[in-house]
């Protein structure tokens, strides 16, 4: 893990973003890109556009490059590589640039903020970052001093193109020498006899060089509950989803799953992109 961008709109939930990804980023030696996305009125834009330079755009980035200076030089981030990125763009889409510029391989973001990740995490901007980001986005609800990622939780419906995903939390994983918590949610709506989802988990996981980890299956009124709950049952430290568009997975994840895991669980939540 080389890089982790990390997109600050200055709120107290940035900051406690800005911290795990710190604590990752020290286990192992990996940069961090704080991203300032910078949202002008549509008439300094127009006017960018067409090359005028105006006093007031001018004046806002001096200001977000000052602030971010500030954070920056916070001593949690001490002996750790920093790159600032300001960035005159719409959050989706300038978040989803930057990460190809600098080649990412996690994004790590506050729940909620004043203004950019508070729309990037509320409505439809969470369907095209979280549930459609090429890259894994590790969402924090609040303030963690020490983020150990002992206990992972997977929720699965472990079909085979939930594999991929699956790799890459197990790459994630590995900085934590995590238990894997690998569990099938069963709802009213979506029953299936313990016999064939136990086959269906061992044949999945025979595949994996797997050797701390659990199999469950647990039972609740809908699939975000019943996530949440066993979740907080055994005290996980991390939730680890796959998410995906409209088809396969989506009768599993969709779009209000997503989202609702996002918005209503206060443990933190990684996403991996099917």
């Amino acid at each position: 893990m080389k890089r982790i961008l990390v997109p600050t709109d200055f709120s107290q939930h940035a900051q406690d973003a800005l911290k795990v990804a710190a604590q990752i980023a020290r286990k192992n030696n990996s940069e961090i890109i704080v991203l300032h996305m910078l949202e002008l009125p549509h008439q300094m834009n127009d006017a960018i556009t067409d090359g005028v330079s105006i006093p007031e755009t001018l004046i806002f980035m001096k200001k977000a490059n000052e602030t971010l200076d500030e954070v920056s030089s916070k001593p949690y981030l001490d002996g750790i590589s920093v790159t600032e990125v300001v960035k005159i763009d719409k959050p989706i889409h300038g978040i989803t640039q930057v990460s190809k510029d600098y080649d990412v391989d996690l994004i790590v973001m506050g729940s909620h903020g004043n203004s950019g990740i508070d729309e990037l995490l509320i409505g439809s901007n969470t369907e095209k970052v979280v549930r459609n980001s090429e890259i894994p986005v590790l969402v924090i609800k609040n303030d963690i001093s020490d983020f150990t990622g002992a206990n992972i939780v997977f929720a699965s419906d472990f079909s085979e193109e939930t594999k991929k995903p699956f790799e890459k939390l197990l790459n994630f994983a590995k900085t934590f020498e995590s238990k894997i918590h690998l569990v099938t949610i069963c709802t009213p709506n979506s029953f299936k006899s313990t016999h064939t989802i136990e086959k269906s988990m061992n044949e999945y996981i025979s595949e994996f060089n797997l050797i701390n980890y659990t199999t469950n299956i647990y039972n609740d009124t809908n699939i975000e509950k019943g996530i949440i709950n066993f979740s907080n049952s055994i005290n996980a430290d991390i939730i680890g989803m796959c998410t995906h568009g409209r088809t396969g997975f989506a009768h599993f994840f969709n779009g209000s799953i997503s989202e609702g895991l996002v918005n209503h669980t206060v443990k933190p939540v990684i996403t991996f992109k099917i």
